[in-house]
């Protein structure tokens, strides 16, 4: 199996690919474009941008192409060599898709290569011609014995191994003794590259920590391709051995903020690279690949990003507070949690993935039935660090981690949701207390008293506006003809919803007093209290409508240091602070 692969006409985000099959049995060959990407989990169209396919046999002589179905092509009549050429339409740089113009080939390889059926396990061949003598080659896939040539020992490993063609800046370092390569296309400087490099050292450095390894990468490599330009769409998508990683912003706009995107994908080279999801081995290209599982591939990934970059020194800790305390506010104050009609289970969010997951549809989507498992899976794994630290004296979810790392993971044996269940059983000693927290928190949407846990660090769990009025989300845009027009669902947990306001309604008068625009209503919002009922006139698809509006104290919720509430920590919650986010 070949591809070769050229950009003559680059500038209009066009590729020329010629696919080539040798030792085809006789009969029809199927050749397919993918419908999903690793590390996604809906369906994605990628046949759409593929057109002017032609295919020939060995000897250079035209074949038919039959087509029955959106996807692929059947060919037959072949001499045992089957060549197919197509030209392939790509303008979305991130994760999923292929970008290509004059100053880069950033290619998703689903997104990019057709693939034949009944050809998984043979190896395959690629060679990238370029447009421009200063495009290197940025990706996982290990080097060919030609120039200009990489290949790949099966298809799941091809599709599995993004690829960067740019003038883009590299920078290498040891660590574990695996080599780290972060090449990066931007529009920085050399000092932008150095500094980030560095930052990426420390947090590569402290996640490894978490395992005591670095992940076994098949050829000794692990690689981050990062595209910072304004071009791109931010993103961030891991794969085996390497990661792709997007953001509009430059290193210096967003002052290195990319290194979040970073760590939380660098931690899946351990967390659902190899601690892997028995639904997703082996990854399926023809359709969604769903699992009851992303509350611990995605969500505990997402604990641990921030979590790493503070414990490498890199955030503070008010800076880790801000962002945890966030996503417990989130999920805490869900809609789909709270509404009791509603399983709102992390494995029930978790299954929900591939009608969320960058998925496109025209009907808009019911706002209360959902919580996405990023942060849900986050805060369900605070509160199990927090639980096993205080109750099971010497257990963190680190070790947690290391456990499913060294039964599930180092194996590469993909665990059932059972199998999580067993494991903390096993690290605690106490069945009992695994049962209850999978069958409450995990298949049932049950969180605990976080203020208790938290205490532990020395840290508190409030309100952040108690006495400000809170009516929902309040985001509009401005009407002609005066008024404003709501752009967002309110949650059914809000003044709003029971109001019986909803988006697209065009807000009139509050109290009694005109609303001219977006700047008039935010400042009758800001003045809302609690408790305080107020008139609104609205109009909702051509009817004039009037309701009560009763705003409620904003349940708004952060974490801070006790010391920033007036409460100073005992030298105890001081070293347990300490001991599990590092020192300050």
């Amino acid at each position: 199996m070949r591809y070769d692969v050229s950009f003559p006409q680059a500038q209009h985000y066009r590729a020329r690919i010629a696919a080539t099959w040798t030792g085809v049995p006789a009969g029809p060959l199927r050749v397919q474009m993918s419908r999903s990407s690793p590390g996604r989990y809906a369906i994605h169209e990628f046949a759409k941008n593929v057109y002017d396919v032609t295919a020939t046999d060995g000897a250079g002589r035209p074949l038919k192409l039959t087509r029955t179905d959106p996807y692929g092509w059947s060919i037959d009549g072949h001499d045992g060599t089957v060549v197919v050429t197509y030209t392939l339409y790509g303008d979305r740089g991130d994760g999923t898709y292929a970008q290509i113009d004059a100053t880069h080939a950033h290619l998703n390889m689903p997104a990019t290569f057709l693939w034949a059926t009944g050809y998984d396990a043979q190896p395959i061949r690629v060679r990238f011609q370029s447009p421009d003598p200063a495009w290197k080659v940025a990706t996982q896939l290990p080097a060919g014995d030609a120039p200009g040539t990489w290949w790949a020992p099966n298809l799941q490993y091809f599709m599995d191994s993004p690829t960067e063609l740019s003038n883009h800046m590299v920078r290498e370092w040891q660590a574990g003794g695996k080599t780290f390569r972060l090449a990066l296309h931007h529009d920085g400087t050399a000092a932008d590259m150095d500094r980030f490099t560095d930052k990426a050292k420390k947090v590569v450095a402290e996640e490894i920590k978490i395992f005591g390894a670095p992940a076994p990468y098949d050829f000794g490599t692990y690689t981050f391709i990062a595209d910072y330009r304004p071009s791109i769409a931010g993103d961030g998508m891991e794969h085996r051995n390497s990661t792709i990683i997007t953001d509009k912003r430059s290193l210096a706009e967003a002052k290195d903020d990319q290194l979040g995107t970073l760590a939380h994908e660098f931690f899946h080279s351990w967390n659902v690279e190899r601690l892997r999801p028995r639904e997703l081995e082996p990854f399926d290209f023809t359709r969604a690949n769903p699992t009851p599982s992303l509350w611990l591939a995605e969500g505990f990934t997402s604990y641990y990003g921030p979590l790493a970059i503070r414990r490498a020194g890199l955030s503070s800790v008010d800076d880790y507070l801000g962002e945890m305390g966030a996503m417990v506010n989130g999920v805490v104050n869900s809609p789909a949690r709270i509404a009791a009609r509603v399983n709102a289970s992390p494995q029930e969010m978790s299954l929900r993935a591939p009608f969320v997951d960058a998925a496109t549809a025209i009907d808009p989507v019911e706002p209360n039935i959902f919580v996405s498992y990023y942060p849900y899976g986050a805060v369900i794994a605070l509160s199990l660090d927090l639980q096993l630290r205080q109750r099971f004296a010497g257990k963190t979810l680190d070790d947690y981690m290391r456990l499913l790392w060294k039964t599930h993971g180092a194996t590469e044996r993909p665990y059932a949701p059972a199998d999580l269940r067993a494991a903390l059983a096993t690290l605690t000693g106490d069945r009992a207390f695994a049962d209850r927290f999978f069958d409450r928190s995990i298949e049932g949407s049950f969180l605990p008293d976080f203020t208790p846990l938290l205490e532990q660090a020395g840290l508190v769990l409030r309100a952040a506006a108690p006495n400000r009025g809170w009516i929902g989300r309040s985001n509009a845009t401005q009407e002609e003809g005066g008024g404003v027009a709501l752009t967002l669902s309110p949650a059914q947990n809000t003044p709003l919803f029971a109001a019986g306001i909803d988006r697209g309604d065009v807000i009139r008068s509050v109290g009694g007093r005109a609303i001219a625009d977006v700047a008039g209503w935010n400042a009758a919002v800001a003045a809302l209290k609690p408790g305080m009922a107020t008139e609104l006139r609205y109009r909702q698809r051509g009817i004039e409508r009037t309701a009560t509006l009763t705003p409620v104290a904003d349940p708004t919720l952060e974490i801070v240091r006790g010391e920033t509430a007036g409460r100073m920590p005992t030298a105890a919650q001081r070293a347990f602070r300490a001991n599990w986010l590092g020192a300050e």
